[in-house]
């Protein structure tokens, strides 16, 4: 028995100073210490093989022009995340799902025309948001609604439509000055008459001809369905007011009727 005690002490030796796998790192990636930036390396989409243990992703500088829905894997400890200097169209409105603890987000230098409010709701820790060098024209409420933690946000460089439609945004900006960085530099581009005019220099009296008369979905729904049945119940009700006058002049015209 005791020739086999030196061999596994040996053994267990062996497995001590053997080293552990290393954390998952995607191909051509540089990862340190939860640290992944996969900058510059010309990728189309998120490369796989993403550590549940990162904390910060660098995807700067490549070519990605679509987030499709869930484009990241579940990773409970991002903090950081930039997609900054790409080709950026389009995020889908489940692209962001798993990315909850997510602090900062960098979505600047890209061509994003539309965000929907549904992409940031998974993102409830949200404190930094970089929107700026976009194409963003307009930028509904509920996009910024949906971040209740957002303490930062960068959005000029930005071609803003200053019409009704910026009114949202214009309201939101005025409430919330102390969050928004570069907020003189928020410049109008349409139309040609307010061109790199600033957003914040509107008042109150420059929207007084925008009124809220939008209608919802179940709005126009109701309308259509009332519609065709009042215009019916009007043409029957006309005929039947038309047919009672009728009968009442031939009765005025044949008096003798009423003797029979």
């Amino acid at each position: 028995m005791g020739c086999w005690r030196v061999p596994t002490v040996v053994l267990a030796c062996l497995l001590l100073l053997y080293p552990l796998p290393s954390p998952a790192c995607p191909a051509t990636c540089h990862c340190s210490s939860g640290h992944v930036d996969c900058s510059q390396h010309a990728f189309r989409e998120v490369p796989p093989g993403l550590g549940t243990n990162t904390t910060a992703l660098w995807l700067r500088y490549n070519f990605i022009t679509v987030l499709g829905p869930h484009s990241f894997p579940f990773l409970p400890r991002l903090l950081l995340l930039s997609l900054s200097h790409n080709l950026l169209e389009r995020i889908h409105s489940q692209a962001l799902v798993g990315l909850k603890t997510l602090l900062e987000l960098d979505l600047s230098n890209n061509y994003l025309t539309v965000l929907s409010h549904e992409t940031f709701e998974p993102l409830t820790s949200l404190a930094t948001l970089h929107l700026d060098s976009n194409r963003l024209r307009v930028l509904e409420p509920g996009v910024l609604g949906a971040l209740p933690q957002l303490q930062v946000l960068t959005l000029q460089d930005n071609p803003w439509v200053c019409s009704c439609v910026v009114v949202p945004l214009w309201r939101w900006l005025n409430h919330n000055r102390e969050k928004v960085r570069e907020k003189n530099l928020l410049l109008c581009r349409v139309p040609e008459e307010l061109n790199k005019y600033p957003i914040m220099a509107f008042g109150n009296e420059s929207f007084r001809q925008c009124q809220e008369t939008s209608l919802s979905a179940q709005h126009f729904i109701v309308f259509l369905i009332i519609g065709p049945f009042s215009f019916m119940a009007s043409v029957i009700f006309c005929m039947f007011m038309g047919s009672i006058t009728v009968v009442c002049h031939n009765l005025r015209k044949e008096p003798h009727f009423w003797r029979r």
